[in-house]
């Protein structure tokens, strides 16, 4: 009886767990029923009893004090055929050796088994699962097919690797998820699809249709996705906060569909609620794509646009017209940026938290003197390789945003023990500074940095000609500090 019901609970949840292809079934295992035969094994001349094969964890330990008297024990003779065991219990002998007829006649309440536990503890032990063991457990028994089809374990959908059939998984997982409100995933809030390549627009589409209360997606390194699932998802999904494709290399614009902006009312403006969006590695994209997505998604807080290397300063003009609440910003390795850009980049004020102009060659002291002036609450600062930023940038920086946590000037040849000092007497706050490649620092302009900037926690002076003075010197004043070098002497 337990191998069948294991079989009927197995393929109850076979359609939930056809995400990953090395999902396999599993039986349900019932050693309580199994004690119940070796109970009453001494009122019958012969039982007998097929189980499933025990579990390494649960398998006893030899002499127990419970068998040694032959109290509660039965002689057996087992045989093991694939995955299950029979055994025949006679009357009870003097001694037991065969350790699986000592998990049958095992007391219960020695037992440490998980299937003790009780409803709301198992579901929190799921819920640390990603989607695809979800749906493996969901097909044990079905005590646990009905728990692992918690709706409080589904307000998030994880899949990841490029074997997955990600369209199909998407459908099926989805499917089942409106048995209870038809075509309608209402619990589900997160889809995480992040390095499948084989997701197309037909697993975007699912989504769009059946998750309206989607507010996180994130579909990064899925190059095979288009502008137009994209549009779906925005369109369909009205409270989508979180949207990150990086990496898609085909998606050029963020806006609705045709359909939708048709049915939106004037009042609506015809906006997208997202608040955060990640558009690194979009190649393809271009000032005129920028510009739609700034008209539509007006309310955007963290934008990255990293290595999107079309766009240029007049991209830049039109997000600042339409997007106001800008915190965090990245347009590394955009190389037409120029001090233009980053003039309109200083209209955000104070509420610029987040700044990263990495490798944009065209910038100099000019754009840091904008941003320094209008931006005075800024915490993090990365402009690496921006080689025209000298001493001067570095102290009108320093003086206007003194509440910088973090700053990045590596390969910055011009910047010396200059711009360092007026760095170190005016950021006490700074936590994490990188000097890599700044061929004008020594080991001066470090011991200022150290004996004004206590809670330095990580220095980055990697090929940098600095004596092994100066970084035990660093290491004396900020115990806390973890130094990233090219020194072999330092240790």
């Amino acid at each position: 009886m337990g191998a069948n019901n294991g079989k009927q609970y197995g393929s109850e949840g076979k359609g939930s767990s056809s995400i990953s292809s090395d999902v396999s079934s599993s039986t349900d295992h019932t050693p309580t029923q199994a004690q119940k035969n070796v109970a009453t094994s001494e009122d019958s001349d012969l039982s007998m009893r097929t189980l499933s094969t025990p579990s390494p964890a649960l398998i006893c330990p030899p002499n127990l004090p419970g068998f040694q008297n032959g109290r509660g024990s039965s002689t057996s003779s087992s045989s093991i055929t694939g995955e299950t065991v029979a055994m025949v219990h006679s009357p009870p002998p003097t001694r037991l050796t065969h350790p699986l007829i000592r998990l049958a006649s095992r007391p219960q309440k020695e037992q440490a088994s998980i299937e003790r536990l009780p409803d709301h503890c198992m579901v929190h032990v799921f819920s640390f699962l990603p989607t695809n063991q979800l749906c493996r457990c969901a097909r044990v028994c079905r005590r646990w097919y009905n728990l692992a089809w918690d709706p409080r374990l589904w307000r998030t959908i994880r899949l990841t690797g490029d074997t997955i059939n990600v369209d199909r998984a998407l459908k099926v997982l989805t499917r089942r998820l409106c048995q209870d409100t038809p075509n309608v995933c209402l619990m589900l809030e997160t889809v995480t699809v992040s390095g499948c390549r084989r997701l197309t627009d037909r697993g975007l589409y699912t989504i769009a249709q059946c998750c309206p209360e989607l507010r996180r997606l994130e579909v990064s390194g899925c190059y095979n996705i288009s502008n137009e699932a994209v549009f779906d998802v925005v369109s369909l999904c009205p409270n989508l906060e979180h949207l990150d494709v990086s990496g898609c290399s085909k998606v050029t614009c963020i806006s609705l569909t045709r359909e939708a902006s048709i049915k939106l009312s004037p009042l609506h403006g015809k906006q997208i609620s997202i608040r955060y969006l990640d558009m690194t590695d979009c190649f393809v994209l271009e000032d005129e794509g920028l510009h739609t997505i700034a008209a539509h998604c007006t309310q955007l807080t963290h934008l990255y646009l990293r290595r999107c290397v079309r766009l240029t300063d007049e991209g830049l003009r039109y997000l600042m017209i339409y997007c106001p609440s800008i915190k965090e910003l990245s347009v590394s390795d955009c190389r037409f940026v120029s001090d233009f850009g980053l003039r309109e980049i200083a209209k955000l004020e104070a509420r610029l938290r987040y700044l990263s102009i990495a490798h944009c060659g065209r910038v100099t002291d000019v754009g840091i003197r904008y941003v320094a002036k209008y931006c005075g609450k800024l915490r993090y600062l990365n402009a690496r390789g921006c080689e025209g930023i000298t001493d001067h940038g570095v102290e009108y920086l320093a003086k206007n945003c003194t509440k910088l946590k973090s700053l990045d000037i590596g390969k910055c040849p011009l910047v010396s023990d200059t711009g360092l000092e007026c760095l170190a007497l005016n950021c006490f706050n700074l936590k994490r500074l990188s000097l890599k490649s700044c061929e004008s620092i020594t080991g001066q302009g470090l011991q200022i940095v150290a004996a004004n900037c206590f809670d330095l926690q990580l220095l980055n002076v990697q090929d940098c000609e600095v004596s092994v003075e100066a970084l035990r010197f660093v290491k004396r004043h900020c115990k806390r500090c973890v130094i990233e070098h090219t020194n072999p002497a330092f240790f």
